[in-house]
């Protein structure tokens, strides 16, 4: 099909508002709808955009309809509700779930798809909003391998890098796993700075120290740097109803 495909973005909040502008600008043809607030709908129809007025129409009208919400609860009304994703399904689409969700939902989706020739992969992302508006965010598929192949296109608009974990529901997992472990460490370096801190210690020469040693890391660096930005080191946000939904799934 190659840029024909038509599709379908549900979900266009903080993450798949970029995945959609992206999705546009390298000519894709995508439907979407609101949720609470149409700004980000207005944004992505004065791109090219259409507006559906359901998911069931949205699938019914997309060859591919991508996903990307908080989590399963939000993902079930969306795929399972009168008017879902489901209720629109058709032979041959392919919905690509991008939302950190809990894999026994995922892979319970895939097999009611199946049942009508449609199919789901999972494609949790990874970084930021500001990754995701510019079409270099970090994401894992769990597909087949022909499935992988033929999506890639669609995914490099929107990621940098790439990773196929394997079948339909080890992306999911994956994620999840690496959220662990990126939260345990961000956990790790706040109760760090309130040591630091406690100890009066000047924390750009902290920060100079640790840059410096085996310590360092990636997530230190935007934790750090966005610590002593804001002030009060409070620079690095996540929500703990999101980390605990993670933890939990």
């Amino acid at each position: 099909f190659g840029m024909t495909r038509k599709i379908g973005c549900i979900g266009i909040g903080v993450m798949g508002h970029g995945i959609a502008k992206n999705l546009l600008q390298n000519g894709y043809p995508v439907i979407t709808m609101a949720h609470r607030n149409r700004k980000p709908l207005q944004t992505l129809l004065e791109k090219g955009a259409t507006e559906g007025d359901s998911p069931a129409a949205i699938a019914a009208a997309a060859d591919i309809v991508m996903v990307c919400v908080t989590g399963a609860p939000q993902f079930e009304e969306i795929f399972y509700g009168d008017d879902g994703i489901l209720a629109g399904a058709h032979a041959g689409m392919i919905v690509m779930d991008c939302t950190t969700n809990e894999p026994a939902v995922t892979e319970r989706a895939a097999r009611d798809l199946q049942a009508k020739g449609a199919c789901l992969v999972d494609v949790p992302l990874a970084l930021t909003p500001k990754e995701a508006e510019e079409g270099a965010l970090n994401v894992m598929v769990g597909a087949s391998d022909e499935m992988f192949a033929d999506l890639k296109p669609i995914v490099e608009t929107f990621a940098a890098n790439i990773v196929h974990t394997g079948d339909v529901g080890t992306a999911i997992r994956t994620k999840l796993v690496y959220n662990f472990l990126a939260m345990g460490t961000v956990a790790l370096i706040a109760e760090t700075l309130c040591a630091a801190s406690a100890s009066g210690l000047d924390m750009k020469k902290f920060y100079d120290t640790i840059s410096a040693g085996g310590a360092n890391s990636g997530i230190f660096q935007r934790s750090m740097t966005r610590a002593m930005e804001a002030g009060d080191y409070e620079g690095l946000m996540f929500t703990i109803a999101n980390a605990a939904k993670d933890i939990t799934y």
